[in-house]
């Protein structure tokens, strides 16, 4: 599919992940984009759904708005997390099959496969067990929508694809330490330790298990990718490849960000899924997609950033 040309509606514009999205199709030449505000659509309300594609017309959707968080978030709001990404999802999927949208782009998550398959995870793993149970009800709505994907294809031929990403990172991310992943998490604490002269720094967990983590930039280039070439709702996995102990993890933001204390493990605290590692195979042979930043290199920039951003911040408030 040539996208430059046509209508896209790219739900979650403004979100971390949408601003990369929507900088790079302007960057292959598109011209005709949509990101509401969340203000402006309630995206759990099928009327809003309904006003926006009414009013929008898009000929593709890349559906990027979801409720997302830590395992701290997801242990607090579990049904809010399934809820939410679940009718946002069914809603858009409805609604742009019954208004004749030509492609529609599912991002799926890594927390939908079983709490022990098999590392490097295959799409053909996706259905052998039932999700970590600190983000179950998150991998649980999103693997329905997949399941809503593939039915629609095969009853009404529509024509939705859907992606498995793994943890994103990078500038643009989520600093607050109510919400945030591991990695702006762990860059911010070990930034405000390193101020404050902290001596030792709390660490969630034993830093045993291992994850794989994505440049943001990176990912952005296979969703828009996925929209170009994918036919068909099969999950395809996007990732670096690579996994990394929650430990040596913290240990290496920790020297980038400068903080040379004790990082202290607490094993009080949940691990979540013992290991994430995701086979790509099928984003290299459907995609040509494959990974283009290192995580040393994408912490460095994702680092710079937030300093920048936290300057910029402090200027305006002084």
């Amino acid at each position: 599919m040539e996208l430059q040309n046509k209508r896209i509606l790219v739900t979650g514009g403004s979100g971390f992940l949408g601003g990369h999205v929507l900088a790079r199709l302007r960057q292959i030449g598109c011209r005709h984009l949509i990101a509401p505000r969340s203000r402006e659509y309630d995206l759990t309300r099928e009327p809003d759904v309904l006003r926006l594609l009414h009013k929008e017309r898009p000929q593709v959707v890349l559906h990027l708005a979801a409720k997302v968080g830590g395992i701290g978030a997801n242990r607090k709001h579990p049904g809010t997390f399934l809820y939410q990404n679940l009718v946002m999802g069914t809603h858009l999927i409805e609604a742009s099959r019954n208004l004749g949208v030509e492609k529609f782009v599912m991002v799926g998550t890594i927390c939908a496969y079983p709490k022990f398959t098999p590392v490097p995870f295959k799409e053909s793993d996706l259905w052998n067990g039932y999700p970590e149970e600190t983000n179950a009800p998150y991998g649980l709505a999103k693997k329905l929508l997949l399941a809503q994907l593939q039915a629609y294809k095969q009853e009404f031929g529509f024509n939705g694809v859907n992606v498995l990403l793994v943890n994103l990172y990078g500038p643009g991310d989520n600093f607050d330490l109510e919400s945030s992943h591991v990695i702006p998490a762990l860059i911010r604490k070990c930034l405000e330790a390193k101020e404050r002269g902290d001596r030792v720094l709390p660490v969630w967990g034993t830093g045993r298990p291992t994850r794989e983590f994505l440049y943001a930039e990176d990912a952005a280039e296979a969703l828009v990718r996925a929209a170009e070439v994918l036919e068909t709702p099969d999950p395809v996995n996007i990732g670096s490849g690579h996994e990394i102990s929650i430990g040596d993890l913290a240990r290496l933001i920790a020297e980038k960000t400068g903080f040379s204390g004790e990082l202290r493990f607490d094993p009080s605290m949940p691990d979540g899924q013992p290991r994430r590692c995701l086979d790509v195979t099928r984003a290299k042979e459907l995609l040509g997609f494959e990974a283009k930043t290192s995580l040393e290199v994408g912490l460095e920039k994702t680092i710079a950033w937030y300093l920048a951003t936290r300057r910029a911040s402090a200027s305006a408030a002084a």
